[in-house]
């Protein structure tokens, strides 16, 4: 068995809410994975955060679903303005297509 943790967020018995983002990065990668270990850090640290599963494939195409006790915490990470900075880089510089 390995002693790395598990991919598989922790998640309560339900009701709880996932959102879904899928992506297709582009060839430029300048500061994309600080970005990215910033935004799990961040999130982390948000009032109704329940984990984080994610994946990205060697073409680029990406799946993270991040779990929320609430409608209403979704909508705070939503306004949290270093996740907006993060969101308008990943639309300009990062993806060259995405799906929320």
């Amino acid at each position: 068995m390995s002693s790395l943790p598990s991919p598989f967020a922790v998640t309560p018995e339900p009701p709880y809410y996932a959102v879904i983002f899928t992506s297709q990065r582009t060839d430029d990668h300048r500061g994309y994975d600080q970005m990215a270990d910033r935004m799990v850090e961040l999130a982390a640290q948000q009032p109704g955060f329940l984990g984080i599963e994610t994946v990205r494939g060697a073409e680029g195409f990406g799946i993270t679903v991040s779990y929320w006790s609430s409608l209403e915490a979704i909508a705070a990470w939503k306004r949290e303005t270093e996740h907006q900075a993060a969101q308008a880089a990943g639309r300009s510089v990062w993806y060259s297509d995405y799906q929320l």
